[in-house]
């Protein structure tokens, strides 16, 4: 890849937490005379800062790369902002889980040294498209880095639905809801719903059925570039809500179909080149963190 030579920085917004960070990536970047596009949104923060601003969305535009300070959720966001562009994202973690947002605040000047001196892995994650349709018209769009989950909202009440993929007909299924998930996606909602932990390098999608009526209903994993539909059955008197990324939400009533597919353009994610998948695993969600070592004698 080309020098970066203009860089986008942007977080999420109500987190003051972020400010320290911040402040030492901006100063880091300026004083190797990189040019910082900082996102207005957050730029209250750093209060007499010298940078241009502008709309996060509009940063695809006119940046080489966009560094994301926050957790994993702000990177999803910033996500859906770049694809159309075609610019990488990097993140810095300050949230929980981190499988996204991978450099740590402690690590910062170093590893995003050897980034700007192009020793990086540029890796592509798939996203979702979803849309809902009502009576033959698209009433609602959106995408999704993660999953797109259809839920009962603020009801308690089950839903029922039918599952079709590539226009065959899977089941009629009563339960919370579905989980449809891109491998990215399935170390969020999917796997606490029970799902498997797919490898980002996957292409394949995983639909985690939630509290299903029927024990028999089962994780179901299927090829990236099926096209899914959900029917929602016209006799449910509850009105579901299919989610994107949990940030994105789309109102549905009896009878409208989600169509659900891979979309075109995937997001380009840059990694440390020590990125290691599954010591993210062991070290995210606690597994054993030693090799077991055999005396061959």
């Amino acid at each position: 890849m080309e020098p970066f030579k203009r860089i986008g920085v942007t977080g999420r917004q109500g987190r003051s937490h972020i400010e320290k960070t911040l402040q030492r990536l901006t100063d880091f970047l300026q004083q190797r005379g990189i040019e910082v596009l900082l996102d207005e949104s957050i730029a209250y923060l750093l209060p007499g800062h010298p940078y241009k601003m502008c709309a996060r969305a509009d940063m695809g535009s006119c940046c080489d790369l966009v560094i994301v300070v926050g957790g994993d959720g702000s990177l999803l966001g910033a996500a859906r902002d770049m694809v159309p562009h075609g610019v990488p994202l990097l993140g810095v973690n300050l949230g929980r889980l981190g499988f996204l947002t991978d450099i740590l605040p402690d690590e910062l000047e170093p590893q995003l040294e050897e980034v700007l001196q192009g020793k990086h892995r540029l890796v592509h994650r798939f996203l979702l498209d979803a849309c809902v349709i009502r009576d033959g018209k698209t009433i609602g769009k959106a995408d999704a880095l993660n999953d797109v989950v259809l839920h009962p909202g603020q009801s308690t009440r089950i839903i029922e639905f039918e599952l079709y993929i590539d226009n065959q007909f899977v089941y009629r299924q009563r339960s919370d809801g579905l989980i449809i998930a891109t491998p990215t996606g399935s170390t969020a909602y999917a796997l606490s719903g029970g799902g498997p932990i797919m490898h980002p390098k996957l292409d394949a999608i995983v639909l985690v059925p939630m509290y299903p009526h029927m024990l028999t209903n089962r994780p179901l994993v299927v090829d990236g570039n099926s096209e899914m539909q959900l029917v929602v059955h016209p006799d449910n008197t509850i009105h579901p809500v299919v989610s994107c990324d949990g940030q994105v939400e789309i109102n549905l009533q009896p009878g409208d179909i989600i169509s659900i597919r891979k979309k075109p353009e995937p997001l380009k994610l840059l990694h440390p080149v020590n990125h290691d998948f599954y010591e993210g695993c062991r070290s995210k969600l606690r597994w054993h963190p030693h090799e077991i070592t055999v005396d061959e004698d």
